[in-house]
């Protein structure tokens, strides 16, 4: 039975026009009439976003960023008529996380490399393309891909944030530049190893474009920095940890940081040559409710607690919620979910507000499900810890203390203090990560895809010594990746899994999951139609009841999906869309690990479905980076140096162990491996910087780049036979064989 369409509504443009007239013509109080009008009339659209549901004005389409959409006319009952619509190809043929928003039928897109695409939402066809040009060689500066998750909206213009650190604004009619900024200031930039990169969803509060940054792997110090959204001119700047000499940054955090977070950390660690890190890599949230901006803060740098820190101190704000105030970026309050980090733990993941009955009154809260495996509520205006509860299995922490929330530490995984190697659940890929989740007010659930990837810590020996052009984390790489003997590895190949809960933040316990082999699958939409949408690394778009998890629909959409999807209409016409695109940290570094279903070979597009589609796909490769007979003979006595140099410098990019994971390219399988020439001319001089390969001679003799290449050819050797035998039957290519394992 289908629904009738949703009532065509009032177009933004006329929304807009209205402005603060609205709220006087409707009775309002003045005050709020005042509000609306500091608010502009972009905010006050996006505040009330249920009365143009046709639209999505923001990253998670309102202010609470629950990701809801409240059409309904594809729903439980017809969604398995769901077809393809339209796609489009995108030119940037690596991992797509970016969520698209809609303003008046069209469709805004980023994409890989922070490329910009205007579509007409209800064909596809392509109204205008905006590339930042962004150089190729700065792909070395990010730890995980160089994607792009987002843009922003606001009175006509389209914002972005670029991998080079750039903010800028187009004409959202043309694709014109309007403005552009640098995010990065220079007292930021000072120093050795200082690398940032842009790649999260600006937001947009009372005409402030917010923007944070990554780079805490590479020496980073985090901030977040307000920009005037009409003229670009920076209002206000946040550091989320201290700097070396406890001196002011004329900033707004200065008092904060010098008062309160500088006595968390020891003066002489090696953050103070780090940076300490705390990147704002992606969760920024405007709660309209408070007034108030949440600032979700990442990991430390190094990782590695006791270099970080001497093992002293809670280290703030790393891993933490802070609130401040939009218009000047004043400190108003914090919660840290992870001190003392050591695990790569951030609390960047995205933040969520709602209104909860808890203990019989209604709360206005947080709720915040970060890398460490708890799930967090919290009060939205004061940041008091409410209730918390792990919404997976984790084994680094007892529980939380009931009062504070601060966690009860097992002192097995304290491993920088013991000096103990630590099999970690979760690990730093983190039992949740970027991937959208979503809150349904009809059901009260929140569906959170959740994953378990352990992961292998230890200290890196001889205390600190940081590598340039590389991963600095003070943990030793070579114990980091897949276990050493047949039976350890497919222990570790059974602990790999992944889930879509649905959660009831108030019992703290799921409602319904669905387990799956592998984890690391997309982001979610919940909607009116009483469905939850997911897009699966292994190419698969699904749709779920939202009150049992039955599966109602499936399509294949050839390649891993890892984005979240979004819903609009034009013309009284619903559509689903998502960006389809694998990448990322996961498939990048993890490598061979990351096939746990069998090859997913990267095609990037978005892809839109409505009832009534007519579009099919190509068929594509889906046999992954083909092997090539590699030479027989290597150095022996090069190997292990070699080994050494490929996890220091290579492995975040090409794979664990020299095995790729279906996007970038596998190593193993390189003509550049037959020559040391050439091998050299390519990861020594930068021959193929362009393309995103940087060059490493500042960073590697020519012998190192060779035991490179020895390691590799070793690599290729082993590998060989059974990456052709797999290719033999690809709809049966096994999990154990793609790593090496005999079954």
């Amino acid at each position: 039975m289908s629904r009738p369409a949703p009532a065509k509504k009032t177009s933004l443009l006329g929304f807009l026009a209205a402005g603060t007239f609205l709220a006087a013509t409707l009775g309002q109080p003045v005050g709020i009439a005042r509000a609306a009008d500091e608010q502009g009339a972009t905010g006050e659209a996006i505040i009330h976003a249920d009365d143009h549901p046709e639209n999505w004005l923001t990253y998670g389409r309102t202010y609470s960023e629950q990701r809801y959409s409240p059409l309904d006319q594809i729903n439980r009952d017809n969604v398995g008529n769901l077809k393809l619509a339209w796609y489009y190809d995108f030119d940037s043929n690596r991992g797509q996380e970016g969520t698209p928003l809609i303003v008046d039928g069209v469709l805004y897109a980023s994409t890989n490399w922070s490329k910009v695409k205007a579509l007409k939402a209800d064909t596809g066809e392509l109204l205008w393309a905006y590339d930042p040009k962004v150089p190729g060689n700065v792909a070395v500066r990010g730890c995980c891909d160089t994607v792009n998750r987002g843009i922003a909206y606001w009175n006509g213009k389209i914002y972005f944030g670029t991998f080079d650190g750039r903010l800028i604004a187009l004409d959202a009619k043309t694709g014109k530049l309007v403005w552009s900024v640098n995010t990065i200031p220079k007292e930021a930039a000072l120093g050795k190893q200082r690398s940032y990169t842009v790649d999260g969803a600006p937001r947009i509060a009372k005409g402030r474009v917010l923007i944070g940054n990554g780079g805490a792997e590479f020496g980073a110090r985090g901030f977040i920095s307000a920009f005037d959204a009409e003229t670009g001119k920076l209002d206000w700047r946040f550091f989320t940890v201290p700097n070396a000499k406890n001196e002011p940054d004329h900033a707004a955090s200065d008092s904060v940081l010098m008062t309160k977070a500088y006595k968390t950390w020891s003066p002489t660690g090696a953050w103070t040559r780090q940076g300490g890190g705390g990147t704002v890599w992606d969760s920024l949230v405007y709660d309209p409710v408070t007034d108030l901006v949440y600032i979700a803060v990442g990991n430390g740098s190094p990782w590695n607690y006791k270099y970080r820190s001497n093992g002293i101190g809670d280290n703030l704000f790393l891993g933490s919620i802070v609130a401040v105030k939009p218009e000047t970026g004043e400190y108003v309050w914090h919660f840290q979910a992870t001190p003392m980090d050591q695990w790569d733990y951030t609390s960047v993941q995205q933040i969520m507000t709602l209104d909860l009955p808890i203990n019989g009154e209604t709360r206005h809260v947080i709720v915040h499900a970060p890398k460490n495996g708890f799930f967090y509520v919290i009060d939205a205006k004061t940041g008091e810890f409410i209730q918390g509860k792990n919404y997976v299995y984790e084994n680094w922490a007892y529980g939380l203390d009931p009062k504070t929330g601060r966690p009860i530490y097992n002192p097995e995984a304290l491993y920088t203090l013991n000096g103990k190697e630590w099999y970690g659940i979760p690990g730093p890929l983190g039992a949740h990560n970027f991937m959208a989740m979503a809150y349904s007010p009809k059901t009260h659930l929140v569906y959170l895809p959740a994953h378990q990837i352990p992961f292998g810590y230890k200290n890196q020996s001889g205390g600190f010594k940081p590598h340039a052009d590389s991963w600095n984390l003070g943990l030793d790489m070579t114990k980091t990746g897949l276990p050493d003997t047949p039976e350890a590895r497919t222990a570790y190949m059974k602990d790999l899994k992944g889930w879509l809960l649905a959660w009831d933040p108030v019992k703290l316990q799921a409602s319904w999951s669905i387990e799956r082999e592998g984890g690391w699958d997309g982001g979610v939409l919940a909607t009116g139609g009483d469905l939850v949408f997911q897009g699966l690394a292994n190419g698969e778009f699904h749709a779920y009841d939202d009150t049992n998890g039955k599966d109602l629909f499936k399509y294949n959409l050839q390649s891993g999906i890892i984005a979240p999807p979004v819903s609009y209409s034009v013309n009284g016409k619903q559509y689903v869309a998502i960006e389809v695109g694998w990448g990322g940290i996961y498939p990048i570094s993890m490598g061979g690990m990351s096939r746990t279903g069998g090859w997913t070979v990267n095609h990037s597009y978005i892809a839109v479905f409505s009832l009534d589609g007519k579009a099919k796909l190509p068929t594509w490769n889906s046999m992954g980076f083909l092997p090539v007979k590699p030479p027989a003979e290597f150095d022996e006595k090069a190997v292990d140096a070699g080994y050494f140099q490929y996890q220091t410098y290579c492995q975040t990019c090409h794979g664990d162990n020299a095995e790729g994971g279906g996007m970038l390219p596998d190593l193993r399988w390189s003509g550049a491996i037959r020559h040391k020439d050439a091998f050299y001319n390519v990861v020594g001089r930068g021959a193929l910087t362009a393309y995103g390969m940087d060059r490493f001679d500042t960073s590697m003799n020519p012998e190192e780049v060779d035991s490179i290449r020895q390691y590799l050819i070793k690599r290729a050797n082993e590998t060989y036979d059974r990456e052709v035998e797999a290719r033999k039957n690809p709809g049966n290519m096994p999990t154990v064989p793609a790593l090496g394992i005999t079954p």
